[in-house]
Order: structure tokens, then C-alpha cells, then sequence
């Protein structure tokens, strides 16, 4: 089993050679911490100043990492992966907006995106941000339980309305709907919310999904304590478990604060509390049903090995492997190869207001340890299968 995810012809068979020039090229940027902070703030200034690096920026790294500018643009690369038994997950992913009519265009793309999955199967899921449909420094302030105005209170009451049409709505048309997690200080406000959607939607099946963040060392204990609720109140658990994406910024903001950093003490404990959680949600999936975002080979393998142990099929409907686009090819695809529940998360957005999303992935894959020389190895082990 464990050398399933060095196959790279089945990894990389959808890319043609000059796509897999061009991943070998970015992630050669990639793994240079300095070209990475010149080049962000390079396309940052680019973009600002209104110089034309669009079509620059689309061909290259937007191309490899992105779907498409808009939903039916992502359709060819759903497409196509869906051959290989790859599904999607398209998200929307223009972040840091602030104002009321960029959090209603952003509901309005969730039911886009949600009836567009209802119509293809190689769409399972639909998926939004909290912060995509209000303000972050809110989700703070009720998250603090600190005194709104009353006019804080009407824009709260809106937000949890924009998530409720999004979850009834999901409900409705019999699609998944995963509720990204983002930065802890908000994040208490965002799972009153999605637990309170699951308790209503989520009665026959998880069809909510909320996230853990399992880089925070407080994580495993708060689904567990989510168990105890679900098994009192009568409704499935759906969960995505990932690492994390914003350890630099919750550890600075910590130390500014004299807190202790809500993040685990090292990467190894960060591990164990994946696979802690993975192995406590399989224990009990009964009530639950889980997606693991995960680009480790070791936790899948995990996986992989606690299904088999318990008897579980590898199509079981309750579990779902996932990984980024342009990302882990050598996961996604052999896991598919092999029979598992597959689903690539597809960003989507006009160029410009993606920017955000592409520079965290190039910083995040920068400050990974391994992440990068590992994609690039296989990139050239392919290559040279080619020439052969």
C-alpha cells in the first residue's frame, strides 16, 4: 500500500508535457522563499497600478492552481478529471470583502454553485467562506459575545440568514455543502452557526459540513464535545478536517497579545491531532460522515489502512479524500485509481480577486516543509518515464 501515491504516470496522466513543464517551473519559484515574497510583491504592485499582467498571471500560475474565471469556465477541468474519477468542489474564492452587496453576490454564487452540483455528478459538493458572507471583524465581536449595536445586530441577523438559504438550499436539491474554517478569532461566531444549520439540516444525513482546523490543539476536544450534542439532539456530523492555513498569522497575533497560540506546539503534534481526529470520526461514523483535506501521504495512507481494518468500502459515501488543485496530483489520482471518493477543490474568480487565494497557496507551499521538493520530485520522475 505504501508506495501507491510514487505512481506518476497515473498522477500526471491528464497533464500534457507542456503542462507539466509549467508545474515544474512554478513549484521551482515556489520552493525559493525569497523569489516567492518578490514575485507577491511584484504582482501586488502590478495589479494595484493597473499594468495588464492578467493574461501573464492567467497562463501561468492562475491556470494551474484555479478552474476558471467564473462556473462554467471550471466545467472543461471538472470534465476532465471526472474521467480519471476525480470529483470537484467549486469554490468561489474572492475573499476579504466588506460590504453587504459583495456578501449577497457571494450567496448568490453558493446557489449557482449548489445547482450546478445538483446537475452533475462530478460535482458533490458546494462549499462557501464564512467571511464570504459577513465581516470578519463581526464574526469577532460575537465570537467575544461583546455588546452589538443595533444596527451590528440586523447585519448579524443577515449574515446567519445568508447561511441559512445556503444550507436549506443544499438541503433542498440533496447536495453536500462544506463551511470553510478561517482565522480562530473568528471562528467561535462560525460554528454556532454551522452547528445550529446541522441540528436543522442535518437530521437523515450530514449534508452541513463545518471544518477543523486540526492545527489547533483545541479541535479534537471540540468534536467530541460536537458528538455529545449530536447524539442529544438527533443529527449527523459532517466535517472537512485539514491542518490549517493561517499558523503564521495566528502565532504573531498570540505573541502581540501575550496569549498562548492557539496553534499545536510542532508539526508532529499537529499530525497526531489529524489522525486523532480522523481515527475518532471513523470510530463513530455512524453519526458521522468526513471529507479529509489532506496533501500528507502518511495521513492518507491512514486512512486507507483504518477503512480497510474496520470493513468500510472504498466508495463509502461517508468519507471523501480531498486535495487542492495543482496540488498532491500523486494523491488525488491514485486514490481515484484505486476506488476511493475523490474530490479536487476547484478556486474560481475573475483573475484580480483570486490574487489573494494564489498568493497564500505560493506562501503556504513555501513554508511547508517537504511540500514543494516533493511535488517537484515526482514532476521529474515523470518527465524522465517520458523520455524513457
Amino acid at each position: 500500500m505504501n508506495t501507491l501515491f510514487n505512481n506518476t504516470e497515473v498522477a500526471f496522466a491528464l497533464k500534457s508535457d507542456t503542462e507539466l513543464e509549467r508545474a515544474y517551473f512554478l513549484f521551482k519559484l515556489i520552493d525559493s522563499q525569497p523569489l516567492v515574497k518578490i514575485g507577491t510583491a511584484v504582482t501586488n504592485f502590478a495589479l494595484k497600478a493597473h499594468l495588464p499582467v492578467e493574461g501573464l498571471i492567467r497562463s501561468t500560475v492562475f491556470d494551474h492552481f484555479c478552474g476558471g474565471v467564473n462556473e462554467v469556465d471550471c466545467l472543461r477541468v471538472v470534465d476532465k478529471m471526472y474521467t480519471k474519477g476525480v470529483s470537484s468542489v467549486l469554490d468561489y474564492s474572492v475573499e476579504g470583502k466588506e460590504e453587504e452587496a459583495q456578501f449577497d453576490a457571494a450567496l448568490n454564487m453558493t446557489l449557482k454553485t449548489i445547482e450546478f452540483a445538483k446537475e452533475r455528478e462530478a460535482i458533490p459538493f458546494a462549499v462557501f467562506k464564512p467571511t464570504g458572507f459577513g465581516r470578519l471583524a463581526l464574526y469577532e465581536k460575537v465570537g467575544e459575545k461583546a455588546y452589538l449595536t443595533e444596527n451590528e445586530q440586523k447585519e448579524w441577523n443577515r449574515v446567519v440568514e445568508r447561511f441559512d438559504i445556503a444550507c436549506k438550499t443544499a438541503f433542498e436539491k440533496d447536495v453536500l455543502l462544506l463551511i470553510d474554517a478561517e482565522e480562530s478569532w473568528m471562528q467561535d461566531a462560525a460554528d454556532a452557526i454551522v452547528t445550529d444549520m446541522m441540528r436543522k439540516y442535518n437530521k437523515q444525513k450530514a449534508i452541513v459540513f463545518n471544518t477543523l482546523q486540526m492545527y489547533r490543539w483545541d479541535r479534537l476536544d471540540y468534536l467530541k464535545n460536537l458528538h455529545e450534542e449530536a447524539i442529544k439532539d438527533g443529527f449527523y456530523i459532517g466535517m472537512k478536517l485539514v491542518r490549517g492555513a493561517y499558523m503564521e498569522k495566528e502565532n504573531e497575533r498570540a505573541a502581540e497579545r501575550g496569549q498562548k497560540s492557539p496553534i499545536c506546539v510542532s508539526k508532529e503534534a499537529t499530525d497526531t491531532n489529524y489522525d486523532a481526529a480522523v481515527s475518532y470520526m471513523i470510530d463513530h461514523l455512524d453519526k458521522m460522515a468526513v471529507f479529509a483535506g489532506t496533501h500528507n501521504e502518511e495521513s492518507s495512507y491512514k486512512l486507507m489502512q483504518l477503512m480497510q481494518e474496520k470493513g468500510i468500502a472504498k466508495n463509502d459515501n461517508r468519507i471523501f479524500f480531498g486535495q487542492l488543485l495543482g496540488m498532491s496530483d500523486n494523491i488525488s489520482f491514485n486514490l481515484a485509481a484505486e476506488g476511493y471518493n475523490v474530490a479536487k477543490y476547484l478556486p474560481f474568480g475573475p483573475v484580480r480577486d483570486v490574487m489573494p487565494y494564489l498568493i497564500r497557496r505560493a506562501e503556504e507551499n513555501t513554508s511547508v516543509a517537504g511540500q514543494t521538493s516533493r511535488e517537484l520530485t515526482l514532476i521529474k520522475k515523470e518527465k524522465e518515464r517520458r523520455k524513457l
